[in-house]
């Protein structure tokens, strides 16, 4: 009985702490990136971003034409689009 005790916890230190660490080494590993449905989910919203800006850019072109003395609020709609081009080539890595 009195070496029971000393086999357990060297089994203990030599087998289960190493197990362990590996463990949640190769759990910190496989969570490191963004998974495939969350670079769906950001694409998915890149898109729809882009579509309300388009959307905005419209109304802006018809509240101008219907009231001249208005003006937007933002640069002029080819400035944005340089601007947003850009902040997506930065976003996907290519600048």
């Amino acid at each position: 009985m009195d070496a029971l005790i000393p086999m357990v916890v060297c089994g203990m230190l030599f087998i289960g702490l190493p197990w362990i660490i590996f463990h949640y080494v190769t759990q910190w590993k496989r969570a490191r990136g963004l998974s495939i449905e969350d670079e769906n989910l950001l694409d998915g919203l890149h898109d729809l971003a882009r579509r309300l800006d388009d959307r905005l850019a419209t109304i802006e072109r018809i509240v101008a034409a219907d009231d001249p003395n208005w003006r937007p609020s933002v640069p002029d709609r080819s400035e944005r689009t340089r601007e947003t081009s850009r902040d997506a080539d930065d976003w996907q890595g290519r600048a």
